[in-house]
């Protein structure tokens, strides 16, 4: 019988008030440790952080107020000391998302149990680079707290400056995804009426790094229509830019209940996911299309992507920032049935062998084991 143990997971934001592949991320961790006696809690801030708690299905959400944001980064007040403290009193081991580094601030006021630490590596400092030379002395105080360092894939390992340094406690665990429900038909007929089944699809918050500027260039090279779920930063400009052009085959489709997300993953002819910078460490769309056995298109830039996405057995993997090579690989699953039933069999292979919460929630559950030096259970990490 599992011992039951308790983790908080910290992080700027989370759900219901903000959208992102980490927030899903961190949902599915908890989701997937839950059914091996894991309580998780979850510290965020929030512009509206009330109620201040929150019970869901994946744990407790602890919130306090975002006071304001510089960079990408949130900083709370007082009361996010407080509540921050008071959650990790309760619990036995302490998950920082990285990069947020006011989390990095409060660590050394809220771990008066002195419980183990884990940092989980998200992504490298890429856009602001003179914000990360200031940030670097308290990243090194949290990556050296740290009882163990996880990177989301050995590509991202090793290609990290910074994790590269820190080799000892660095250890690889990817994101998971669980299994897609059963797509509503009713939904599915109406997109279909709407954007047949041959369309290219991109689902994710419109930022600077996913590549959407040079998916337009290649949109104008394709005839295939091009489906654009999401919303975000860019999205007014990318739109403009379409109409520009003249790109009569881009839809954009603003931020869409998972319900009809479900119905275009299982409508589409392949994933594109054109993310040119390293700030795109990971990509959950790719484990959304691996899922349903959809062929992936990524860039190849050393981080996880195309650990996910390998290059003619899951999909194809290109060079990043050229719509060229881009349109070509989108030409090329345009206009062959069987290397996308091929390369989508090998994607939904992958996950099953890699990504599902059983492999990883199993990694995870030994690996807060392991820092709280209790006794190992017998479940392998996953295999690179």
């Amino acid at each position: 019988m599992l011992t039951s143990l308790r983790v908080l997971h910290i992080y700027r934001t989370y759900f219901p008030e903000t959208q992102g592949g980490l927030q899903e991320a961190i949902r599915q961790f908890c989701l997937a440790t839950k059914p091996l006696a894991v309580d998780n809690t979850i510290f965020a801030l929030a512009r509206q952080p009330e109620p201040a708690t929150l019970d869901l299905p994946e744990g407790r959400l602890v919130r306090a107020r975002s006071w304001f944001e510089i960079a990408s980064c949130d900083f709370g007040g007082w009361d996010a000391l407080v509540r921050c403290r008071e959650a990790a009193d309760q619990c036995d081991v302490i998950q920082i998302h990285y990069p947020w580094p006011f989390a990095d601030m409060l660590l050394p006021f809220i771990r008066r149990r002195k419980q183990p630490v884990i940092v989980t590596y998200v992504s490298d400092i890429v856009r602001q680079k003179g914000l990360g030379q200031m940030y670097a002395p308290l990243r090194r105080y949290l990556l050296g707290a740290a009882s163990r360092i996880v990177a989301s894939s050995p590509n991202y390992a090793e290609s990290s400056e910074v994790l590269r340094s820190h080799r000892e406690k660095l250890v690889c665990i990817p994101h998971c995804l669980a299994e897609a429900p059963t797509p509503d038909a009713a939904l599915c007929a109406q997109w279909a009426a709407k954007l047949g089944r041959s369309f290219f699809l991109f689902v994710g918050v419109l930022r600077y790094y996913k590549g959407l500027d040079f998916l337009l260039a290649a949109a104008g090279l394709v005839k295939v229509p091009i489906v654009i779920v999401g919303d975000g930063p860019e999205g007014a400009r990318l739109q403009r830019l379409a109409k520009a052009q003249g790109l009569t085959n881009v839809y954009f489709l603003g931020a869409l209940p998972d319900a009809d997300k479900l119905a275009l993953f299982e409508l589409c002819r392949a994933v594109v996911f054109p993310s040119h910078l390293r700030s795109e460490a990971f990509g959950i769309t790719l484990l959304e299309g691996a899922r349903v056995a959809k062929p992936l298109i990524s860039c190849e830039m050393g981080s996880g992507t195309s650990w996910v996405n390998r290059d003619d057995e899951t999909g194809l993997v290109i060079p990043p920032a050229d719509h060229v090579p881009l349109a070509q690989a989108i030409s090329a699953l345009a206009g062959d049935d069987a290397l996308c039933r091929r390369l989508g069999d090998g994607a939904r292979r992958r996950w099953l062998s890699h990504f599902t919460p059983g492999v990883v929630g199993g990694a995870y559950r030994a690996l807060y084991d392991e820092v709280l030096d209790t006794p190992a259970l017998c479940l392998a990490r996953p295999e690179r």
